[in-house]
């Protein structure tokens, strides 16, 4: 029966290994490739709900056109305007800051990005930014380089700015206890109450000698 069956043996061993070699390799379905991808936490209790909320951020070529008259690329400004901002994550608060080695306070974080990336000098304070001569953007309208104010102090002035990533989100020196530079949500509710009014402060970017400066 032995003897029989030895000649089979190699031909059950070749169709065996053919099997193995036509099985499909099992590998992990690819994270789709994003432009903006955050390796930090978003504390906010409604980007915890959904993980592919926090890396799924826009490409360059899914950012929008800003304005279809604009000689210059506004997009690409707020590529690298963000780019630079992520960079920042986790860079201590510091009231009257405006640098990296300094650390920085909300609206010096917002014009230290304007003016590296943009060649734009904002007025360093949040109640002079929000009277630029910037056109006025709707939440629901908003886009990537957008700067975004809030009344964080419920005193009905602005006290608090920010610059809009997409998703809902926001990239701003928050305050020493949060951990200065960190990216929050719209939708959480203590930014949703406080969120004021948002400028697109990067369509002022072909006439930025116009925009005052106060030192």
């Amino acid at each position: 029966m032995r003897q029989r069956l030895a000649p089979l043996l190699p031909f059950a061993l070749i169709t065996l290994l053919t099997a193995c070699a036509m099985q499909p390799e099992q590998t992990e379905s690819p994270l789709l490739t994003q432009r903006f991808q955050f390796d930090f936490p978003i504390e906010t209790s409604e980007a915890d709900a959904d993980p592919e909320a926090v890396t799924a951020e826009p490409t360059e070529q899914q950012l929008p056109e800003f304005a279809d008259d604009q000689s210059y690329e506004l997009p690409a400004l707020a590529d690298s305007l963000l780019e630079r901002g992520f960079t920042l994550v986790g860079t201590p608060y510091r009231y009257g800051g405006s640098s990296r080695k300094t650390g920085f306070d909300c609206s010096g974080f917002v014009s230290f990005l304007f003016r590296k990336e943009a060649g734009i000098e904002l007025p360093r304070s949040t109640r002079e930014m929000i009277n630029l001569d910037a056109p006025k953007i709707k939440r629901s309208e908003l886009e990537p380089g957008d700067v975004v104010f809030f009344n964080n102090r419920g005193r009905g002035q602005v006290s608090h700015a920010g610059i809009y990533i997409g998703g809902d989100r926001f990239i701003h020196s928050s305050s020493s206890r949060s951990g200065g530079v960190r990216v929050d949500s719209l939708d959480d509710k203590y930014w949703r109450s406080s969120f004021m009014q948002a400028k697109r402060v990067l369509a002022l970017a072909h006439n930025s000698s116009a925009i005052p400066t106060h030192h």
